[in-house]
């Protein structure tokens, strides 16, 4: 118990200056066709990949003094799975999590607004262009490959691509 309320104010400090390294502010939303897929992909998956967008853009921006200030709004505009979601299964009993394989990927579309009121359109998408180029081993690998690639764009100043 000592241990724990020694390393608890440590720990929040590190939580603090880790927050304050964050650019200003990232809100991802779900587009209008993509919210009529999200009961078919399950609520809970959609929701972790909106975030895992998110925290790949903070760790991406984390030390970028271009955004440090900027607003980025972003829409996940569609979200494929490359393997099939735990909703996707109980619907479809028939589906195999590990044979059955798809075309995965995201498409996302925004902008971001820089602390001088300049307004810059953002735009990604990344899809397997066909079944022979999917190699996952993950429900979501393709669209976390797209997390990566899309903040790391954003952090080299490539706002719009493909």
């Amino acid at each position: 118990m000592r241990r724990f309320a020694l390393l608890a104010p440590l720990a929040a400090l590190i939580v603090a200056g880790a927050v304050q390294a964050q650019p200003a502010g990232v809100s991802v939303d779900i587009g209008p066709r993509l919210r009529e897929d999200v009961s078919k992909l399950g609520e809970r998956e959609v929701g972790e990949q909106v975030f895992q967008l998110t925290a790949a853009i903070r760790q991406a921006l984390a030390d970028n003094e271009e955004l440090k200030d900027a607003q980025i709004h972003l829409v996940l505009t569609d979200l494929k799975p490359n393997r099939p979601t735990f909703q996707q299964m109980s619907d479809k009993p028939g589906l195999d999590p590990i044979h059955s394989r798809s075309i995965g990927g995201l498409a996302v579309e925004g902008e971001i607004i820089k602390a001088d009121g300049q307004r810059i359109p953002v735009r990604y998408s990344r899809f397997n262009s066909n079944i022979q180029d999917v190699r996952a081993f993950t429900t979501w690998q393709e669209a976390s490959i797209g997390y990566d690639r899309f903040a790391r764009n954003l952090a080299s100043g490539r706002y719009v691509s493909r």
